[in-house]
């Protein structure tokens, strides 16, 4: 067995060695460099008392900016104070800054928000059919974006969405607080996010995204508010978060059964580290169950997760189709987790009925080693589909404090894999050593760390 891990250290190496940028794309930091041309949104006729409505502010603002696109951007500065709006659009080679004190508040009348079509990976709205309400700082094919500050505030004003989401009343999905649309060469960082109608940051279709030292919070009650959701993306890090939701704090997707796997768009090369998360009812860090366009080559290491539902969570059903494969988790340390680590083929839901049942996930070689975890109930649960079983899932030097609440700290079905220094001891199905060793097979590209 010891030989096994060794072989099996020694493969991480070599990914190490052969990945993609060295698999780690937080390594890759833009050099963020001051715009020439500032501008305070106060000289358009802004209000910062919390209740002046300044949606035409700061459009106005931002379309004065664009003339500055090519002679080396701009900055679009927010001072302090409580800036009520409506969705508004950035534009590209442009740098909203946040001062210390300043609040950008969205509106709560769902009259103020435009309706815009679903993201073509999904076909429609998430939660309901048709459109979408649309986010409340937003960006369409935009390139060199920065959405920063000195520690200022987005606040969604969530409670009314979710009241409407709960009562099953609205019209159209809920909106999230920023939402980055095939762009490339994005960076969030020294912010505080709160409250957000669904998610706070999404980017999806994009390129070269950096978020880093923010910070996002949800009340626990609030129903599937996510706090950061790569989507059909590609060189994505995410570091030095703090993030508490009431349902995901990080989640991975890439599209939605048949138009996920029609758009065929995966969300890969994606780093996480150093980031503290909480999620009341769901997981700190999901893939899926949106994952038809495919997700692969992700590195998540130094990781702190707490009182939450679910530690690590894969989720998928039969007619998603895609991938979630070259994944590696390590360095994590939970406390108070009801389950640690997760993967099911029984979670979601379909857009509609024109899903290929036929159209199996693929879940295979995942890495989870280097783990502690303090009062957890439940270990592992495994349940791979029977037409299409979980593989190569290994896991090394991981030890779990299971509570006394807990009578069975493993379920396994439908899957197969490797365990070494495991603590408590693994179901029979990963302990099959030849699965893992597969891995060897995988070169260049392919793999991750």
């Amino acid at each position: 067995m010891l030989v096994a891990l060794l072989l099996l250290l020694a493969l991480s190496n070599e990914v190490r060695v052969n990945g993609d940028s060295d698999g780690r794309q937080c390594e890759v930091n833009p050099a963020l460099k001051p715009r020439p041309h500032t501008v305070s949104i106060l000289e358009f006729g802004a209000v910062g008392d919390g209740k002046t409505l300044n949606t035409i502010a700061f459009q106005n603002a931002i379309f004065y900016l664009k003339s500055f696109a090519d002679k080396g951007g701009a900055q679009l500065y927010v001072p302090p104070g409580t800036w009520l709006t409506q969705s508004f659009n950035l534009t590209s080679h442009l740098t909203l800054f946040l001062e210390k004190g300043a609040v950008i508040l969205g509106s709560q009348d769902p009259f103020h928000w435009e309706v815009v079509d679903p993201l073509p990976s999904y076909g429609r709205g998430v939660e309901v059919p048709g459109g979408r309400y649309q986010s409340l700082v937003n960006g369409y094919m935009l390139h060199d974006v920065v959405i920063t500050g000195n520690n200022g505030i987005i606040d969604g004003m969530g409670l009314g969405w979710w009241e409407l989401f709960s009562s099953h009343s609205l019209n159209y999905s809920r909106p999230h607080l920023i939402e980055l649309v095939a762009s490339n060469r994005v960076v969030v960082s020294n912010l505080t996010f709160l409250n957000a109608p669904a998610y706070s940051i999404h980017p999806v279709y994009c390129s070269n995204v950096h978020i880093h030292n923010v910070s996002i919070s949800a009340p626990q009650e609030s129903p599937y508010t996510i706090g950061i959701v790569p989507d059909s993306s590609d060189h994505v890090c995410i570091e030095d978060c703090v993030i508490a939701t009431g349902y995901d704090a990080i989640s991975l997707k890439s599209g939605w059964d048949e138009y996920g796997i029609a758009y065929g768009r995966p969300t890969e090369n994606v780093h996480i580290r150093r980031v503290h998360l909480q999620a009341y009812s769901g997981s700190t860090i999901a893939f899926g169950s949106d994952m038809s366009g495919g997700i692969s080559n992700i590195l998540v290491e130094n990781v702190h997760l707490y009182n939450s539902k679910s530690g690590i969570e894969f989720r998928t059903m039969r007619g998603r189709g895609g991938y979630m494969k070259e994944i590696i988790i390590s360095d994590i340390e939970m406390e108070n987790i009801y389950t640690a680590m997760a993967a099911t083929g029984y979670c979601g839901s379909h857009p509609d009925d024109k899903f290929d049942p036929n159209a199996l996930p693929l879940l295979d070689h995942i890495i989870l080693q280097d783990m502690i975890g303090t009062n957890i109930t439940i270990a592992g649960s495994f349940a791979g589909l029977q037409e299409s079983p979980f593989t190569n899932i290994c896991l090394s030097n991981v030890t779990l404090s299971i509570n006394s609440v807990s009578s069975i700290p493993w379920e396994c079905s439908n899957v197969s894999g490797f365990s070494d220094s495991v603590l408590p001891k693994p179901c029979p199905d990963l302990e099959t050593l030849s699965d893992c060793l597969s891995l060897l097979s995988i070169k260049g590209k392919t793999a991750v760390m």
